[in-house]
């Protein structure tokens, strides 16, 4: 019997045999199209292909594609686990031509893969038609298939289209027919919904162009779309009717038997098969970087999630049990899809997470449901009041309170749910206009009302597609920005950072898809209504945008990963200050901007030499280590119980994502031996390596208390760094040195130099004392008032020259009264000096005072024997004098 994976690869390997590229599955969340919100078909990835917007080196391809359907109008939820068919992952295979082949070789790729390579009798076959397409009608006939099994559809169910407008045509597709003991009958006739009779392939004959005023007309490039669900064809060649009856899902759904210890196949069945089915989707989705949220994907995963997890209670399982079953399904699917091994530590540890919070609440909530059913009369539906309850107290998603309801014959009152959703709404948007700028935020409210919240693409992409969902200009909406306009848009999608956390917005563009030309620069990205709506600040630089607009949306690469480097390095720097300074470290701010970060934190001194090289000693080896940066969605709770540290700034609600990263024999994190774990919201590198390298530009005050080192990495670092050791090569050249004996040679002319000084300073007081230094011979002392005065105007003599000068001018003197004044050019320098006998009598500082006055300065001081002071003008020095003999002379 051939498995699931052996069904796969004969189908990928028959196309390849036909020229076809095989293309590897494409990321569940759809990177090319706005309005999905999981990829749902094998054909998202080629849309722009199909149109023309891209072109790649082949024009054949096949693949098996990833695809959710738990959400939007593709929402196959509430049915899965009590139909044969229906579920939220499957894989569709498929094969594709860009406008090369069409009918006459689609059709027979078609049939011989279905009739020799996978063997199934032709008699078991019938096909459909679209009810004009002679064409197809005749290749049918040509590869075999008689007339009375080629059934011509005259409905849309054999016509497939893109949208309201553009590439469509006619489709064909093949059934399976199971036999009379099913009920059923062939497509097209009364009894078609029956199960007898099963679509396994459809093909899509990409011809023509839908325009808006209901015409058509033929493409250019005629393509090919096929799909074929490996679930549905694997049961088919596994002899069941039934997709649960396959070797992926029996070994899934015996695991679930194992870990909760039940029959697999008894009454329990269809507990198992949710499980299993919902095993897949949850853990290709978080592979994919999708993590359970509040709104958006994150809140369609959680949904996903908690299902699984209450069918698990069902079972009597008391422990998680979900992420126990994670390795089954890497055993089955792994091969196929390497990233599932790839993340399996992260699905494991997240599923356990929210299994462990999930039933932390499921037993109460579950309670509030019998109570609330006790009080009402038989069969009568759950009001929505007490519905909107369990989601807004316990977290129980309105589905899955209608999926416990049903199995006790109940419906619930939907209409009061959202009357009751409406209201909280209108409570919350309330609370946050009543404050600030109540006109601009009540219109951000309204937006986000109408819109819904934006989903954050970021973590995992920096190029994306999105729809325009509003526009606003001056503080209003408006319909469209012209060229030249500023103003503020908001998609329903998005992969730019909104400023939050000290991580400072993304810049990019915004462009139009139908024309790349209509381009808008984004220069700032903010958060709006609490936080659910990012809202991009563009300028139009040509072209226009209107509101409902599909657009792609590219964010500044560069400038993101210069951003992102930082911001790693920030939590290493954070991590490394503790190990150097100690615990009483805590940011107390930070700036991740595209040139430099900035960081604060709690600390009363600065930092030394050595604890400066330390730190930089520490973040670079970790940077060396090369080490992957992880995530994880987790209670705050659960997150500071691992030892992560807050980051100052940030909001923290029921779940946070916690960042580690690093190797170090700590003994904490969640092996043990994480280096950093931080709660951060902020984007981050893969891997520690990609920061490059980090230098510490400074560290100084930022307040009492809190001091702020600034640094560089990566590219910015290096050209820090590059143009440091020029400059020290450049001193290096003009001292004749090599850089390493620098530190040697400068120290010695330092050195020479100071010699140099004293030698001078030694003969401009020799020079002085000899009456030198621009006087002639000199004065003579005079007496004044029974005091011996000696005043003298010196040039070429510093103001520090004066003190050494006084003492031996008060020596030669023997007991006297002295006053310095030197004109060093730009300045004036007073000294005055009282030798000891005389200075209970007479003060130095009064005699300095005078003299400055007398020169147009202020003040003077120092002690009764030795006293200085300053003015900027020599030239009333004889005045300056003549005050100081007055203060002598009393």
């Amino acid at each position: 019997m051939a498995s699931l994976n052996d069904i796969r690869s004969t189908f990928l390997n028959y196309f390849s045999k036909q020229g076809h590229e095989i293309v590897d599955s494409s990321p569940l969340v759809p990177r090319n199209d706005p309005t999905l919100m999981f990829v749902n078909s094998g054909m998202v990835q080629f849309k722009n292909l199909f149109t023309g917007v891209e072109t790649r080196d082949y024009q054949r391809a096949t693949s098996a594609q990833k695809c959710v359907r738990a959400g939007g109008k593709h929402n196959d939820l509430d049915n899965v686990g009590y139909t044969a068919r229906h579920h939220t992952f499957f894989e569709m295979l498929g094969n594709f031509s860009f406008g090369d082949y069409f009918k006459d070789d689609a059709i027979p790729f078609a049939w011989e893969l279905i009739t020799k390579e996978f063997d199934i009798p032709k008699d078991k076959l019938y096909t459909t038609v679209y009810h004009t397409d002679d064409e197809a009608f005749e290749i049918w006939k040509k590869v075999g298939v008689p007339e009375d099994r080629i059934i011509r559809i005259a409905t849309h169910d054999n016509f497939w289209q893109m949208g309201p407008t553009g590439p469509c045509g006619p489709c064909t597709e093949i059934f399976y027919d199971h036999g009379d003991h099913i009920w059923g009958g062939p497509p097209g006739s009364p009894e078609e919904d029956g199960d007898r009779f099963i679509e396994i392939w459809n093909v899509v004959f990409m011809q023509n162009e839908q325009f808006e005023d209901g015409s058509m007309k033929a493409l250019d490039m005629q393509s090919i779309d096929t799909g074929m669900g490996l679930e549905r064809i694997g049961a088919l060649l596994q002899g069941s009717h039934d997709n649960y009856d396959t070797d992926l899902f029996k070994a899934l759904i015996e695991a679930s038997a194992n870990v909760t210890s039940t029959d697999p196949y008894g009454d329990q069945n269809v507990h198992h098969r949710v499980i299993a089915d919902h095993l897949r989707s949850t853990s290709f989705l978080m592979a994919d970087g999708v993590m359970p949220s509040n709104d958006g994907r994150g809140y369609v995963l959680r949904r996903i999630m908690r299902r699984a997890m209450r069918h698990a209670h069902l079972l009597g399982a008391k422990d998680p049990v979900m992420h126990q079953l994670v390795p089954s399904l890497v055993q089955q699917m792994g091969q196929a899809y390497p990233e599932l091994g790839q993340a399996q530590s992260l699905i494991e540890e997240t599923l356990k997470q929210e299994e462990v919070k999930f039933k932390q609440t499921l037993d109460r909530g579950l309670k509030l449901l019998d109570e609330e059913l006790d009080s009402l009369d038989e069969g009568a539906p759950l009001p929505g009041a007490s519905a909107f309850k369990l989601y807004d107290t316990y977290g129980f998603p309105l589905d899955l309170t209608q999926d416990a309801l049903r199995e006790k014959g109940r419906e619930v009152d939907t209409d009061g749910f959202d009357a009751a959703m409406a209201e909280q709404k209108a409570k919350a948007r309330a609370a946050h206009v009543g404050s600030g700028d109540a006109a601009e935020a009540a219109l951000w409210f309204d937006i986000a009302e109408d819109t819904g919240s934006t989903e954050f693409l970021g973590y995992d992409t920096e190029t994306a597609e999105g729809q325009v969902l509003a526009l606003i200009q001056e503080g209003a909406l408006v319909d469209s920005l012209e060229q030249g306009a500023e103003g503020w848009v908001v998609v329903n999608q998005t992969p730019f950072y909104a400023e939050s956390g000290g991580q400072v917005a993304d810049h990019g563009i915004i462009s139009r898809l139908e024309n790349r030309g209509d381009v808008g620069n984004v220069s700032d990205v903010q958060k709006f209504a609490d936080s659910k709506l990012f809202a991009h600040k563009i300028t139009m630089s040509h072209g226009t945008l209107t509101k409902g607009d599909a657009v792609a949306l590219d964010v500044d690469h560069a400038r993101r990963k210069a951003i992102r480097a930082n911001h790693s390095a920030t939590h290493l720097l954070h991590e490394a200050l503790r190990d150097a300074l100690g615990d009483h470290v805590a940011q107390r701010g930070s700036l991740n901007a595209d040139d430099r970060l900035r960081f604060d934190f709690s600390h009363n001194k600065a930092l030394t030499a050595e604890e400066m090289l330390a730190v930089a000693q520490d973040v670079n080896a970790y940077i060396r280590q090369n080490t992957p940066v992880e995530t994880r969605i987790m209670t705050p709770d659960d997150a500071r119980d691992l030892g992560a540290q807050a980051l100052f700034g940030e909001k923290y609600g029921d779940e946070v994502r916690v960042v580690s990263m690093g190797q170090a024999n700590t003994g904490k994190g969640l092996h043990g031996d994480t280096y950093s774990i931080e709660l951060c919201g902020g984007t981050h590198v893969k891997q520690t390596g990609d920061i490059g390298v980090f230098v510490i530009l400074s560290d100084g005050a930022s307040a009492a208390g809190i001091r702020r080192i600034e640094a560089l990495t990566g590219e910015a670092a290096f050209h820090h760094l590059h143009e440091q050791a020029k400059r020290v090569a450049n001193i290096a050249t003009k001292l004749k040195v090599q850089p390493p004996q620098l530190i040697d040679r400068v120290q010695g002319l330092m050195d020479e130099r100071k010699a140099l000084q004293n030698e001078v300073a030694s003969l401009r007081r020799e020079l002085a004392m000899a009456g030198g230094a621009g006087q002639g011979s000199g004065p003579e002392a005079k007496e004044i008032n029974g005091v011996k005065f000696f005043a003298q105007v010196l040039s070429g003599v510093s103001g520090k020259d004066l003190p050494p000068l006084m003492d031996e001018h008060k020596t030669r003197l023997g007991s006297g009264a002295v006053l310095l004044i030197a004109d060093t050019g730009d300045k004036v320098a007073v000294a005055a000096g009282v030798t000891d006998d005389l200075k209970d009598n007479h003060s130095a500082v009064d005699l300095v005072r005078a003299a400055v006055q007398a020169l147009g300065g202020k003040g003077g001081g120092g002690r009764p024997d030795m006293a200085q002071g300053g003015a900027k003008d020599a030239s009333n020095a004889d005045a300056a004098i003549a005050a100081a003999e007055a203060v002598l002379g009393g």
